[in-house]
């Protein structure tokens, strides 16, 4: 916290609101950055990443020599990993955040591959030869409404 937000008025009371997995995933569309979980040394990692929705599935770009990289490669069946994303705003503190649990698999397809080269651009100066769709298997998102509001009842 920073002497500057400690002035500002309370927020006030708010709900948490579940969301359906369509609605969740149709918000996970609108937004670009997100966050891959994954373990490392059988520690939880996060990355903030940028994303593409596509036919349900999340695809992110990734590089050679990165610990996502490397463990999708050598897990043919796919990585158990956990996706995030969230627009909250900052001052009234109302908005929504949307997790997505699947498999992490490797994009082979070169096809496939060159398509979401095109298509995702990322955010660093950094080569990103690989891509990797994340199929949702369990998806859940909230979304935080002010108590005061009618369609909260």
């Amino acid at each position: 916290m920073t002497a500057d937000s400690s002035l500002r008025p309370a927020a006030g009371p708010r709900h948490s609101v579940h969301l359906d997995s369509a609605e969740a995933l149709r918000l996970l569309g609108t937004v670009s950055l997100g966050r891959v979980v994954f373990t490392q040394h059988a520690l939880p990692t996060i990355r903030p990443v940028n994303h593409l929705l596509d036919g349900g599935d999340i695809v992110i770009r990734t590089h050679e020599g990165s610990a996502l990289t490397s463990h999708t490669h050598s897990a043919g069946s796919g990585v158990v990993v956990a996706y995030e994303a969230d627009a909250i705003d900052p001052v009234r503190h109302l908005g929504w955040s949307v997790v997505v649990t699947g498999y992490a698999r490797l994009v082979t397809d070169p096809r496939e591959l060159a398509r979401y080269q095109a298509l995702l651009h990322p955010w660093v100066d950094r080569t990103m030869d690989y891509a990797v769709r994340i199929h949702p298997d369990l998806v859940t998102g909230i979304r935080l409404t002010p108590a005061n509001d009618p369609t909260n009842a």
